[in-house]
């Protein structure tokens, strides 16, 4: 007999995932590797090692292991707001008259109030763990700059924070300023490729491409310091792997079979996180799931872009990545779902989508915006504009 179905499905923290999932493992069509930009060549751990943490680099470099073991200092850390319920959205769907079950995995309940907590920490602990002063990052919304402040374990957390979301957004900036961050709007004047693109696009309001170039050279221009990021990369997704694992977790004690998985999908951190051990089932062959990505209108990598080898940021300083992109110089319009302004798309996400995988869609802002109305009104729960585009998606399928 079937367990009946709470509301929210709370795990036990004896349930919570002990290891990362490398979805990249099961794969047979590996990602494309990343590209030295002078040479064309794969880059090497010691290239990436300038601007990464050692053991980051490891776990960006490495598409065999399947299962990594999570620190137990990071571990101790989860357990301040893991495991996350996965809730029964059951107002929803009565509101709207659907036969489905809908889930959704909350992610909210801790101070940062994203997801970007799960790895903010992980990067923190092995920038530590190298004898680091200091960190440099990008934000687009405000999320990731937010969870890696909390997470920064007494190391310098230098912030460069879209322009437009530091100027619409101006609580996410104190937030991180009251857990220690420096943030500074880019484009800046204080670094030399911040200084290029202001005097290229006068006027810019920015975007995530900007804001990784600053950080990147603020990273590689101070000693002691390494540069981290909050999506895209394949370590950043592997630590996001936590949300698939307890969502995993959660449905298979209610004898719980999803048919579709959908997620936001700006660099593919949310998105990934969450349907890597689903898919990694689909890899396998052990069951068969319709995966989605949802990505705002005004940037749609996936349903408008290119599958090609691009920069990952807009001063070209970053490795050249094959991925689903706009282009580097891809400037979006300064929308309110600021971490789904990305050019690009994980290069994990865009093998998988490329081999038909899974799908992609883009909506417009004023729907999603339409979505998270009806989903507080119904729900209780009022969702960040890239979060909204969930409840759109699941309204229309």
């Amino acid at each position: 007999m079937s367990k009946e179905i709470p509301y929210k499905i709370y795990l036990e923290e004896s349930e919570m995932p002990k290891q990362w999932y490398n979805v990249r493992a099961d794969m047979k069509k590996k990602p494309a590797p990343l590209l030295n930009p002078a040479t064309k060549q794969p880059v090497t751990a010691e290239e990436l090692e300038a601007v990464f943490c050692k053991e980051l680099v490891k776990q960006e470099l490495d598409d065999t292991t399947a299962y990594i073991d999570i620190p137990k200092e990071i571990l101790n850390f989860y357990r301040m707001y893991r495991p996350s319920p996965l809730v029964r959205a059951y107002c929803l769907e009565k509101k709207l008259g659907t036969p489905a079950k809908i889930y959704y995995k909350f992610e909210g309940n801790n101070t940062s109030g994203s997801h970007k907590l799960n790895s903010a920490i992980a990067q923190a602990y092995y920038a530590k763990q190298q004898g680091l002063k200091g960190v440099t990052t990008e934000t687009g919304a405000g999320q990731w700059g937010t969870a890696l402040s909390m997470a920064f374990l007494g190391l310098d957390c230098q912030v460069f924070m879209v322009k437009v979301s530091y100027e619409q957004k101006p609580f996410r900036r104190e937030v991180m300023r009251t857990y220690g961050a420096n943030v500074t709007p880019s484009p800046s004047t204080k670094t030399a490729v911040g200084r290029k693109i202001l005097e290229e696009f006068p006027g810019t309001n920015g975007s995530l491409g900007c804001a990784i170039s600053e950080a990147v050279e603020a990273a590689t221009t101070q000693e002691g310091y390494r540069y981290v990021l909050g999506s895209v990369l394949s370590q950043v997704l592997l630590h996001q792997s936590v949300i698939g694992l307890e969502t995993k977790t959660a449905m298979d004690k209610y004898g719980i079979h999803p048919d579709i998985i959908i997620g936001c999908a700006g660099g593919g951190s949310n998105l990934g996180g969450l349907i890597s051990p689903f898919m990694g089932e689909k890899l396998r062959g052990e069951a068969d799931y319709r995966f989605i990505a949802v990505e705002p209108a005004s940037c749609p990598s996936l349903t408008r872009g290119v599958y090609a080898y691009d920069f990952c940021d807009t001063g070209k300083v970053c490795p050249l990545q094959k991925m689903y992109t706009l282009g580097s110089g891809f400037m979006p319009a300064p929308n309110h779902a600021g971490g789904l302004r990305y050019h690009g798309m994980s290069a994990t996400l865009s093998e998988l989508y490329d081999q038909g995988l899974m799908e992609a869609t883009s909506v417009e802002q004023t729907a999603v915006f339409a979505a998270a109305e009806q989903f507080a009104r119904v729900e209780g729960i009022l969702p960040a504009p890239e979060s909204s585009h969930r409840p759109l998606t699941a309204r229309l399928h």
